[in-house]
């Protein structure tokens, strides 16, 4: 039985990497996953780093088993673009990776041993999964740029920007609270209202704020913190990249001026934000001792520094693929899966592809 079987679970494997490769729209150069500028990833790298993943990794292996290599294709190419992104970022910073650094890295070899089938995290386990079936000399490279990126940019970055949420507090026109799918459809929504009509967006932030302030008195009043009221708007708030940790490694610190952006709010998965750049500077900021940042937290701030170029560069990804999530700087499933929305002025927008 166990030598019938075998086969059948390659077959079910090959099967399913060929749904990856099928026909669909995309990209007008033939065979590629995506276009990043004048670079392209070839539907056959995407392949084969598939192929190896399902031979190597236990949870890819899974995955295989359930139908589901869609989840690893997406994660492949998500970190190629990003490879390709985070090369010409570095570039223009005129970051170069010291190889004798990456090179002691490589002698120890980080990314070795495979990922465990059950892992908790899908998306993180993912990653791992890309990070060890790549090239490990050139995933080092990437996380030694993304870091050095990191740390030539936080010492000075700031935004500033007008908020408003949706789902943390009742609506104050009608006094409902708004949830699940609803919430993140308002969100949506009132995001692109902002794009469309800036002006009209400063009008309702300005209106939230004093709503928020109006709730914190009545609080007060009562005998209760102020902070009792969370904090659902705000403008003119100034964040320095240096003092502000993992949400550094957020659209706030990608996003041009004038742009309205929506996510989940931080740490209130149920409510989301939403949001207008009103200002960006790479100038030294004033503040407190900075935190210590970890290597995760670095290697995602300096990805973030990849955003831009996403639109600058006109990067196409084949929609059998998924469509990029800017939120998450990754691919989704499908236009409902994603994390959230860039919108420059006027409502126009390549969060999705």
């Amino acid at each position: 039985m166990r030598i019938m079987g075998r086969p059948r679970a390659l077959v079910a494997v090959v099967a399913g990497a060929l749904l990856l490769t099928g026909c669909g729209s995309g990209p007008s150069q033939v065979g590629a996953a995506a276009v990043i500028g004048d670079r392209t990833v070839s539907i056959d790298q995407v392949q084969e780093l598939i192929n190896k993943a399902v031979r190597e990794q236990p949870i890819a292996q899974k995955l295989a088993g359930e139908h589901k290599l869609d989840v690893v294709g997406r994660a492949v190419v998500s970190r190629l673009v990003l490879h390709e992104l985070l090369v010409k970022a570095a570039e223009k910073q005129g970051i170069r990776p010291n190889y004798a650094q990456i090179d002691a890295q490589l002698a120890k070899d980080p990314l070795n041993g495979p990922v465990p089938a059950d892992a908790s995290n899908e998306a993180q386990a993912m990653t791992q999964v890309v990070a060890r079936v790549r090239d490990h000399r050139e995933e080092l490279t990437d996380t030694y740029l993304a870091q050095a990126l990191a740390d030539k940019v936080v010492p000075n970055a700031s935004v500033t920007f007008d908020y408003t949420s949706v789902g943390l507090v009742p609506d104050p026109t009608t006094g409902a609270q708004v949830e699940g799918a609803d919430a993140k459809k308002a969100a949506f929504d009132l995001a692109r209202q902002f794009a469309a009509d800036p002006a009209a967006s400063a009008k309702r932030l300005q209106a939230d704020g004093q709503y928020l302030t109006s709730l914190r008195q009545r609080a007060a009043q009562m005998g209760q913190s102020p902070e009792s009221v969370p904090a659902f708007a705000g403008v003119g708030e100034v964040l320095p990249a240096a003092q502000v940790g993992s949400l550094a490694a957020g659209p706030l610190f990608g996003s041009p001026v004038g742009s309205a952006v929506v996510f989940p709010f931080p740490n209130t998965p149920r409510a989301w934000f939403v949001g207008m750049i009103r200002q960006r500077s790479d100038q030294p900021v004033a503040t407190e001792q900075a935190p210590e940042l970890d290597a995760a937290t670095k290697t995602a701030i300096g990805m973030r520094q990849t955003q831009p170029l996403f639109d600058e560069l006109g990067v196409r990804v084949n929609k059998r693929y998924g469509v990029w999530d800017v939120v998450t700087m990754n691919l989704a499933p499908d236009e409902d899966a994603t994390q959230g929305l860039v919108l420059s002025p006027g409502g126009s927008g390549r969060t999705q592809q």
